[in-house]
């Protein structure tokens, strides 16, 4: 039997453009429903239920950012992978993308063969894991769902932070140096420098360590990160 087509929703508001896209993908084999506003695109969303969204970020009516917000906000919605398409290329426009949830942020113009390549790296983060619950002592990462919890209690994480997370709970107790760390996470080229991973280190050990015990992300010196419980030896 023949495996069902991936379904892409494609948010585009030039249509001839669109009409690119959708012809290149279709030939790749994936299943494409294209809408040209912001509009529309919640709507599919919905109806559609795709399994990853292609977003332009600047449209008429409703812009690309505040169609990722909405979607991220709405139960039937929330997990669904996104990655923006713009020609806005500043740091803090992929740092609001980010912030709002975006999977990965592609800035305008680009080859065909990056934009196909980094649509199955997201397909395969959907897919191919068979086990997507994981834990550390009392910290609980659900990556189908993107949740955390640690202690019973939610901590909401932004995309890239939950990104961060989920490499390293895969790779606990590995020693994962900063390089490694910017490569798996950033798919699209970031120019802030490894420190950028040092800022998501800190914004994530205060919403999962700063109030529990054991501590659970460490630093080893002049080489990266460790995710692991410490053994506290008895006096």
């Amino acid at each position: 039997m023949e495996a069902a087509k991936k379904k892409i929703l494609l948010v585009e508001d030039d249509a001839s453009l669109a009409a690119v896209y959708r012809a290149r993908l279709e030939l790749e084999g994936f299943d494409i429903k294209e809408v040209h506003n912001g509009e529309d695109a919640l709507s599919a969303a919905v109806s559609y239920r795709p399994d990853l969204i292609l977003l332009d970020v600047m449209m008429p009516k409703i812009s690309g950012f505040d169609v990722l917000d909405i979607l991220r906000n709405t139960p039937d919605t929330t997990n669904v992978r996104v990655i923006m398409l713009t020609a806005l290329s500043q740091p803090k426009d992929k740092e609001r993308a980010e912030k709002l949830g975006a999977d990965d942020y592609l800035v305008k113009p680009f080859a065909f063969d990056e934009l196909l390549a980094r649509i199955r790296v997201m397909l395969r983060r959907t897919s191919n894991n068979v086990n997507n619950v994981f834990t550390i002592a009392d910290l609980i990462v659900d990556c189908d769902s993107q949740t955390v919890t640690r202690n019973n209690n939610a901590i909401k994480l932004s995309a890239r932070e939950f990104t961060i997370l989920e490499y390293m709970i895969r790779n606990k107790e590995k020693v994962l140096t900063r390089d490694k760390i910017e490569q798996h996470i950033w798919n699209y080229d970031y120019e802030g420098g490894t420190n950028v991973i040092d800022v998501y280190v800190r914004y994530l050990r205060k919403k999962i360590d700063d109030d529990y015990t054991p501590k659970l992300i460490h630093t080893i010196r002049g080489v990266g990160y460790v995710l692991k419980v410490e053994k506290v030896e008895n006096e």
